[in-house]
């Protein structure tokens, strides 16, 4: 009976050390808390796991997205739609992920890259013109 007590101990005491991500950061995250002073090991051991779980579900959630949009590599926006499709997460985490900027084609930004290149070039000297002017149309 002893030797099952101890064998579950020692089974308890490996499995809060199998944690992914550094219980010193951990607790260094809590205790930017300050009305949180002393941190179990328990505790800290259950937000190490909780967390690690959230961070699995989340990109699990995020890769489905990124499936359905036929896509190979999870961006910021796949994020997003998949903490708008789960509520609970949604309330908390929503406000805080970055507004993804939107991307012009790439139509647009040649259209722009040409108005920009044209704005800066100074106008050709007197009594000459430039050559883009030989290739158009006379109307």
């Amino acid at each position: 009976m002893a030797d099952l007590e101890e064998t579950q101990q020692q089974q308890e005491e490996t499995t809060h050390s199998n944690s992914t991500f550094p219980t010193g950061r951990i607790k260094r995250i809590m205790k930017l808390d300050n009305e949180i002073n002393k941190i179990n090991s328990e505790a800290l051991f259950l937000i190490s796991n909780a967390t690690e779980l959230f961070v699995k579900f989340l990109a699990e959630k995020s890769s489905q997205v990124a499936i359905e949009k036929k896509r190979k590599t999870i961006k910021l926006e796949h994020i997003r739609v998949a903490v708008k499709r789960h509520q609970p997460t949604a309330d908390f985490l929503l406000d805080s992920l970055p507004v993804p900027v939107p991307v012009e084609s790439k139509s647009e930004q040649v259209k722009k890259k040409s108005d920009e290149s044209s704005k800066d070039v100074p106008p050709p000297p007197k009594g000459s013109r430039r050559i883009d002017t030989f290739f158009k149309k006379d109307s």
